[in-house]
């Protein structure tokens, strides 16, 4: 029993494919970059000095010292 096309030459198998079934081919290689990039982007944005930003504030700041309360917009 011979093994299946591409465990046996896989380099002519991808070049074969690209040829005859370029829509799968492409989509199947850009969907294999996915991985790729998420392990490989961060250090290399880091490296060129992007910072990650601030966290968002979960809470409304508080001011210190009692509350101003504003005058002329009470209903009379």
């Amino acid at each position: 029993m011979s093994a299946p096309q591409f465990w046996s030459t896989p380099f002519r198998y991808m070049r074969w494919a690209s040829h005859e079934k370029p829509a799968i081919f492409f989509s199947i290689f850009i969907a294999s970059l996915g991985p790729v990039a998420l392990v490989g982007l961060p250090p290399l944005r880091h490296a060129l000095g992007d910072v990650d930003p601030a966290p968002i504030p979960m809470t409304y700041p508080i001011p210190p010292g009692p509350r101003v309360i504003p005058k002329g917009f009470d209903d009379e």
